[in-house]
């Protein structure tokens, strides 16, 4: 019987990931806080053509930090699926990072769009939300 061992990575904190955002760009952390304003948001269609549905936002908070997580829709065939988080909800996410100023997509209210200088968004594309029990 063989065992392995899993160690969990270490959360990075928001801060320090929009403190200095380019060190972080497509790059994969882990981080913890509190999820807020979650904004589920209407199907959107990818440049492929295909549709996607149940893709929402929310605000992930930790200390005096905040950034924006997207949750991508499940594209291809239509679904109904509720956001996996509810506002006060403290959880772990793992994401990519996109920093701004590095072309790219963000994932907005009406689905994905070219990310541009002006608007210096730091987004965290979320892959996996666990609930964090105390």
């Amino acid at each position: 019987m063989s065992s392995s061992l899993v160690l969990a990575e270490e959360p990075t904190s928001i801060q320090q990931i929009l403190e200095e955002p380019k060190i972080y760009h497509l790059r994969h952390v882990t981080m913890r806080g509190t999820v807020r304003d979650v904004q589920p948001l209407a199907p959107y269609t990818l440049a492929s053509g295909d549709p996607c549905y149940g893709a929402y936002l929310f605000r992930l908070e930790e200390d005096e930090a905040t950034i924006s997580v997207a949750v991508l829709g499940i594209c291809g065939r239509p679904v109904v699926r509720d956001p996996e988080v509810e506002d006060g909800d403290r959880v772990e996410v793992s994401a990519t990072i996109q920093a701004p100023s590095h072309g790219g997509t963000i994932l907005s209210f009406k689905g994905p769009k070219a990310a541009s200088e002006e608007e210096a968004v730091v987004q965290a594309v979320a892959d996996r939300i666990l609930p964090i029990v105390e």
